[in-house]
């Protein structure tokens, strides 16, 4: 996948961002995807490429539909209402779409139908019954998500119809003990319904050659590996009334299963674009296609983008990606999101005691192009703002502006007196806007701070404020501050993307308008600025409190509402969502891990990443795949003691059923190291 960066040939680009649920707000974690897009968007604006951003709310679902009923309103108030909320939210964060829609549309209906039919009459779809979970007293089938019970493998209470938090076992929910009916509380009766499916394995090969042709990354392309290792499944596309979504052509009761018709909420927003702007439609969507096309997307989503959705496209004579970038959680304080810690923090919360612009900043800083996971440190979010924004780069118009003002007329110098200097700023542009391009932010970030440095650096060795009480010097501190309002400008303009507002402040402030990445090579000279107004105040610490308290006291008044109404999840298929439940002690005690001794170790035919180990747990032998093909040979592994997960529930795999799951620890690739027990350990031998 090849860019253009510094290209005379403009671009004509497409992006996208995950649709937040409109089941609930956005919080800090949902805004590392939609910042993160809206600054290489913005980027590429000033480029002057031709980037269209668009985006959606979710609007489809069991949950959407419960919500509503349990507020006494429907399905479209509720979804009317949240999307006011969301956007309310990403304005203020300067999230920028160029158009934001909702999935619940016409133009969704049109697309997800033509899509359907089209997949249909190619022979793309399957029909068979299948036997569901059933509440008897709301006459509705039941998710996997909806109903809870005991573990049919550890026992362990209060688990969902699909998996084990607790040991991690899979299962159906018909082997639940107990199982109860999440919605109602009733017992879940059997009943077979006939359900459509998506032909995914017609797609393997096609499949295979998509994801490893540059349209992930890497670490992403590898994972995905595993799904064809284990074989492609047909996927169930299909909902039966009652159900808040858009009813399958002449199948009277059935509905299209939200996964299906949220992704493609992302052409029928940009059709609706299209619609009122006069853009060509076709000319982004068609198979044959030479625009290009990027999904942000968390990492928690990326089977369905990397696998489904591709196949999905291709299927019905539509465009692929040209990319699919996924990012990592967000963790706070280096632990994940937490309500009881006050660091579970929606948008709007944040908005009522910071800027939001200290936000963006901080995750530039410290995002890349990966999908490694980002801590907001408060401690160091408040330091590095302070010490970046306001230290560094504010602090250079702050100390030239009012010599400009109260000396020269509020103009500046004809002179370009450091050409030299001057230009080593704008020879940063090339390498800045390559980082940009390439997502790597937190790059972009340290050269335009080692810029800020040395206009500092600059200013402290010329010392403007000492030379103006010197008879004859006025010209050379006009020179010298006139200089620092140009470096000052040139940082600026690296930062527009980030920091749109203050740059917009900025721009005011040195009167200039329309800019762009050209200008940043032009300096301005004899040429008259504005009254300087401060912009950007330090980060205080009593605010940073005062938002944990206030996420404190909002979740507990949400949980106790909670409490007196049916749960039922709330987590959307496309929204990008890093919070998952913490794990107590009790929990992790029930993992029972194992000395055991690899007694066999040999290649797994067709697989690329798998080693097929016998171990020997002492008087009792397993059989386990192990994807740790790329960093061991299976002579160098015979004989060694490891540490395995002896207590998890057999899976089923192409090559064989895995009886247990080794332990190892690195990044991946050759770095993959699994652990090695000291040699007085014995094969069998509990871990504690």
């Amino acid at each position: 996948m090849a860019t253009q960066v510094g290209s005379n040939n403009k671009r004509k680009i497409l992006v996208t961002s995950a649709l937040p649920y409109a089941n609930g707000s956005i919080h800090l974690g949902h805004l590392v995807e939609y910042i993160q897009t809206d600054i290489w968007v913005r980027f590429q604006k000033m480029q002057g490429n031709e980037c269209y951003y668009v985006c959606a709310d979710d609007a489809h679902g069991t949950p959407i539909m419960l919500r509503a009923q349990a507020e006494g309103i429907s399905p479209e108030q509720l979804i009317h209402d949240t999307s006011i909320e969301h956007q309310a939210d990403f304005k203020d964060f300067s999230v920028k779409f160029d158009n934001y829609y909702s999935t619940h549309s016409n133009e969704n209906r049109f697309f997800a139908e033509t899509i359907y039919n089209r997949l249909n009459d190619a022979g793309h779809i399957s029909k068979r019954v299948i036997s569901q979970a059933y509440d008897p007293e709301k006459e509705m089938f039941l998710p996997d998500r909806f109903i809870k019970g005991e573990c049919p493998k550890c026992g362990a209470a209060d688990q969902y119809g699909d998996n084990c938090e607790a040991c991690g076992a899979t299962y159906s929910p018909t082997e639940l003990k107990n199982a109860v009916s999440a919605v109602s509380g009733a017992k879940p009766i059997e009943k077979d319904s006939e359900h459509y499916f998506f032909k995914l394995p017609d797609f393997e090969s096609m499949l295979k050659q998509w994801t490893a042709s540059g349209h992930l990354q890497d670490e992403v392309s590898n994972k995905l590996q595993e799904w064809f290792e284990s074989g492609l499944q047909e996927w169930d596309i299909s909902r039966d009334a009652p159900y808040f979504g858009f009813e399958i052509p002449n199948s009277r009761g059935k509905f299209f299963y939200v996964w299906l018709d949220a992704p493609i909420g992302y052409i029928a927003s940009f059709k609706n674009l299209c619609d009122k702007q006069g853009i060509d439609f076709d000319a982004f969507w068609e198979s044959d296609s030479q625009t290009e096309l990027y999904h942000f997307i968390g990492k928690d989503i990326i089977y369905f983008h990397g696998l489904f959705w591709p196949a999905i496209l291709h299927g019905a004579g539509f465009r692929t990606p040209t990319a699919i970038f996924s990012h990592g959680f967000l963790t706070v304080d280096g632990q994940k999101m937490s309500k009881s810690r006050g660091t579970f923090i929606k948008a709007r919360t944040y908005l009522d005691e910071l800027n939001p612009e200290y936000l963006r900043y901080y995750y530039a800083a410290k995002l890349g192009s990966g999908v490694t996971d980002l801590d907001l440190n408060l401690e160091d979010f408040r330091l590095r703002v302070n010490s970046d924004l306001v230290g560094k780069v504010v602090n250079i118009a702050s100390r030239c502006a009012g010599f400009i003002k109260k000396k020269f007329n509020s103009t500046l110098s004809d002179n370009l007196s450091e050409a030299e200097l001057f230009n080593q700023f704008v020879q940063a542009a090339d390498p800045i806007s390559e980082h940009y391009e390439k997502r790597e932010f937190s790059k972009a970030v340290r050269e335009i701070m080692a810029l800020a440095d040395l206009a500092n650096q600059y200013i402290d060795e010329k010392k403007p404020w000492q030379m103006i009480k010197e008879e004859g010097r006025e010209q050379e501190v006009h020179d010298v501050c006139s200089m620092g309002l140009n470096l000052f400008r040139v940082l600026i303009l690296y930062l527009s993307p980030v920091l749109p507002v203050m740059a917009e402040k900025s721009c005011d402030f040195l009167n200039m308008k329309n800019v762009s990445w050209d200008d940043i090579k032009t300096p301005l000279t004899g040429h008259k600025i504005n009254k300087f107004k401060p912009l950007m105040m330090r980060v205080e610490e009593d605010k940073v409190q005062a938002v944990i308290e206030a996420s404190k006291e909002e979740l507990k008044l949400i949980e106790d509402k909670e409490s007196s109404t049916s749960k039922e999840p709330s987590t959307s298929p496309l929204q990008t969502d890093p919070i998952s439940e913490m794990i107590n002690f009790d929990d992790f005690a029930k993992i029972d891990l194992r000395i055991a001794k690899i007694i066999k170790a040999e290649h797994v035919e067709k697989a690329d990443k798998l080693l097929q180990l016998t171990l020997d747990l002492g008087g009792e032998t397993r059989n386990v795949f192990a994807g740790i093909k790329s960093a061991y040979k299976p002579e160098d592994l015979e004989g060694k003691l490891t540490v395995m997960v002896a207590n998890l529930a057999p899976r089923k795999m192409r090559f064989g059923v895995s009886e247990g799951m080794v332990l190892a620890a690195g990044p991946g690739g050759e770095d993959l190291w699994i652990l090695n027990p000291d040699d007085g350990a014995q094969p069998g031998m509990k871990v504690k």
